[in-house]
């Protein structure tokens, strides 16, 4: 039987997704438990691997297994075994054929600056403070360049690994709510650091370094030593992944994302 899995975490503690020797991973929490529940080794593949210190609000994972147990007693078993930043928000059997990875169709991230003079305990570690003041109209305005099919050289990390440095990149937006300056992206899969990459571009356009056209720049430079900073990991969340409308997996928020993605309050005081 192959099981799907909508789960969110906050990354902060982990050298991110991948299982990795001598290092705490998300992935090897989420297979610790489901292994408990299952009483064999369970070993799942990702939607989307996450940095150290990303956060997940909507990431989806499978796994196979010959163990029969219903999908509540799958849930909060697996979730009995998890820390208290990990959770597991629904689970469902699927089709042999279903991939986490390779059947999605798009996923989509959000990233938070904290705008702020000075910082906040309790963002700490949840978005990127930034202390000069940042203009989201110049940074939506800039980024708009990057919508459509394009190759990202210029927004790739050194590391990457990807065969291809082209992307589908549907849309992009910079919002202001309060302090909070929050930037949307949804791309049909993206190069390592790239949304990072682009955040530290709309940076410097935001706080006047740069032109609003320095962006669209960047892009046909294909050379990522023109570019700018890369913005820390804290601010990153991925929170959707888009399936084809017969794959049969659940549409329900967690209590994170119904946070992050819906009417986001910034913490009292800021």
């Amino acid at each position: 039987m192959r099981i799907a899995v909508g789960l969110e975490y906050a990354g902060t503690a982990y050298a991110g997704w991948q299982r990795q020797d001598g290092q705490m991973s998300v992935q090897a929490e989420v297979e610790r438990a489901l292994s408990q529940v299952a009483d064999h080794p369970v070993l799942t593949r990702c939607a989307g691997r996450t940095d150290a210190g990303v956060h997940a609000t909507g990431q989806v994972i499978h796994f196979d297994t010959p163990a029969v147990r219903p999908a509540r007693g799958w849930l909060l078993g697996a979730n009995r075994h998890l820390p208290p930043d990990i959770s597991l928000h629904w689970i469902t059997a699927v089709a042999d054929g279903f991939h986490a990875r390779y059947a999605a169709m798009t996923r989509s991230y959000r990233y938070l600056i904290l705008n702020s003079p000075v910082r906040s305990a309790l963002w700490a570690g949840r978005a990127c403070t930034w202390h000069t003041p940042l203009d989201e109209r110049r940074m939506h305005a800039a980024v708009q360049a990057l919508v459509g099919r394009h190759d990202f050289s210029s927004f790739r990390a050194a590391e990457c690994q990807s065969h291809s440095t082209i992307r589908v990149l549907d849309a992009i937006q910079v919002t202001r709510q309060g302090p909070l300056v929050i930037l949307d992206v949804t791309a049909n899969a993206f190069l390592h650091h790239m949304v990072r990459n682009i955040v530290g571009a709309a940076i410097a356009v935001g706080e006047g370094s740069r032109s609003v056209g320095w962006i669209a720049d960047l892009l046909q430079a294909r050379d990522r030593t023109q570019a700018g900073i890369t913005a820390p990991a804290a601010g990153l969340y991925f929170c959707h992944v888009r399936y084809p409308a017969g794959a049969g997996l659940p549409e329900r928020a967690s209590p994170g994302q119904s946070a992050i993605m819906g009417a986001l309050t910034p913490p009292a005081g800021e």
